[in-house]
């Protein structure tokens, strides 16, 4: 096998340009609101590619501001939502007024439909949606899930899933190196079956490190080189979400994006063009939001809880 050593360290807007595109099935990494790829999210919505089918377990506030942004035609996922800090607001508002088509999963099936498309697989079985809502009042279930008695055994019921193969998916980690080799700390949630899964992966990373750091720790790669199309260094790029032994949430930012969002209308627009669209990059995005004096109060609350 020939293999690649060529550097793919990327601008994030180099990496969005080339591997994002309009009508494009968007896998988002990250869970509620812990390494959510936000650097990448603002990117996409400043480059207006529209049309997008996002997946994900939970899609966070990475998801909503593209909807909100008017850049999302589907989501497929366990749930939109910021723990503590209440639902996706702009998400839910775009269902209910019947701009966006949603198909609900539970977040084990979503990672199931990934497991699926990393083994090239068109279905995967499991029995976790059997007896719940999800099945019983699915829309049009023919297409999001085929039920079938098992040919061995006691013949039971099993639910097979339809394979999720994103055509980018997008993730930030903690580390990574100019080849593309991902080092993720804490929990990996479904990002590493989505990106053996996805046709192309963008990843974005707290701090770059040398190939050489890599083959001298290999049990902490946790997405290997060949899985990954792009890497962006960009510190603090997961804020508001917090990123493990890095930084934690900024729970004043995300409480005051929710109230934009919640009440949604000129307000909401004001954020996104004062947060996103409005910015340069993500670094003027991290100016806007208080600069190096937040960021180090972000970076000393992780601190005191290792």
């Amino acid at each position: 096998m020939l293999v690649n050593l060529q550097s793919k360290v990327m601008t994030a807007r180099e990496a969005v340009k080339r591997f994002v595109f309009p009508g494009a099935v968007l896998g988002m990494g990250g869970q509620l609101i812990g390494r959510i790829p936000m650097a990448l999210a603002h990117e996409i919505a400043r480059q207006g590619i529209g049309g997008l089918t996002i997946m994900g377990c939970n899609l966070s506030i990475s998801m909503d501001i593209l909807v909100g942004a008017g850049l999302v035609q589907r989501t497929e996922c366990g749930t939109g939502n910021l723990e503590r800090f209440g639902t996706t607001f702009a998400w839910r508002r775009a269902i209910e007024a019947g701009k966006l088509v949603h198909r609900d999963y539970s977040h084990l099936a979503m990672v199931s439909r990934f497991l699926a498309g990393e083994m090239g697989l068109p279905f995967m079985p499991t029995k976790s949606l059997l007896g719940s809502d999800i099945l019983n009042k699915h829309p049009d279930g023919a297409e999001g899930f085929a039920l079938m008695n098992s040919p061995w055994g006691e013949h039971e019921p099993v639910v097979l899933l339809p394979a999720a193969r994103p055509d980018v998916a997008i993730i930030h980690a903690q580390r990574a190196d100019e080849m593309g080799n991902v080092m993720i700390e804490g929990f990996t949630a479904h990002d590493v079956e989505m990106a053996r899964a996805a046709k192309a992966t963008i990843v974005s990373c707290e701090e770059l490190v040398s190939s050489e750091e890599t083959r001298r720790r290999p049990e902490l790669t946790a997405i290997p080189y060949l899985y990954v199309n792009a890497v962006v260094e960009q510190p603090f790029g997961s804020h508001p979400s917090s990123v493990y032994r890095s930084y934690d949430y900024d729970g004043d930012h995300i409480t005051y994006y929710q109230a934009c969002a919640r009440e949604g209308g000129q307000k909401y627009q004001q954020y996104l063009e004062s947060y996103v669209l409005g910015c340069q990059d993500f670094d003027d995005y991290l100016e806007r939001i208080g600069g190096v004096k937040r960021l180090h109060a972000l970076r000393q609350a992780m601190l005191r809880m290792m």
